[in-house]
């Protein structure tokens, strides 16, 4: 069966309570989207899109997508597929183009989006994100491949303890007390950065 212009989906939340009732949202969304959210998950494997689409549901983060499942065109899939990004280890990494960045290695990742960290305050000289390119920089940074969740290419390298306490030390000039709170505290050794096409 050729691939629908959009599929009729039931929403609802995979929120990890006790108990819980979520209202289940029934909308029409395109398929290239859902495809997308099953990038998030299956990566660009064409076997396993076309399982989930004949399955009919997929989780993808806090969501659980149902709809009336069907066997998908093999050509169809694979043309739409080909609109979407494929993993380029020749990119360089680009700073002015990074819009997140993950520091990992110690009880939880911290998340740190550019704009909360961008944000200079009056009488700073720089923003915490400029150090935090700074450090990327030196932190001997390899491709990793392409984010679909994310929708942008990712950036790995390892922190040396002295860059870590750059990133500690700096905290301070982060503009939310709990992202404050969370490098200022953290335990981390890796960096992790996604960088916009």
């Amino acid at each position: 069966m050729p691939l629908p212009p959009t599929v009729r989906v039931k929403l609802s939340s995979e929120a990890a309570e006790a108990i819980s009732i979520t209202p289940v949202v029934v909308q029409e969304i395109p398929v290239r989207e859902l495809v997308e959210h099953m990038l998030g998950v299956a990566g660009k494997d064409e076997t396993r899109i076309r399982d989930l689409l004949r399955r009919g549901t997929l989780v993808s983060g806090a969501s659980r997508f149902r709809w009336q499942g069907w066997e998908a065109d093999a050509q169809g899939l694979r043309e739409l597929l080909s609109t979407f990004p494929n993993d380029d280890p020749g990119r360089p990494f680009a700073a002015e183009r990074c819009v997140r960045a993950v520091l990992r290695g110690g009880r939880q990742a911290i998340d740190i989006p550019r704009e909360a960290a961008a944000h200079k305050g009056l009488f700073q000289k720089s923003a915490f994100w400029d150090l935090l390119m700074e450090v990327a920089a030196g932190a001997g940074l390899a491709y990793a491949g392409y984010s679909y969740r994310g929708r942008a290419d990712r950036f790995t390298g390892e922190l040396t303890a002295h860059q870590a306490d750059r990133l500690r030390a700096a905290s301070g000039a982060l503009k939310f007390s709990s992202l404050r709170e969370q490098v200022g505290a953290g335990g981390f050794t890796h960096i992790e950065l996604f960088v916009a096409r």
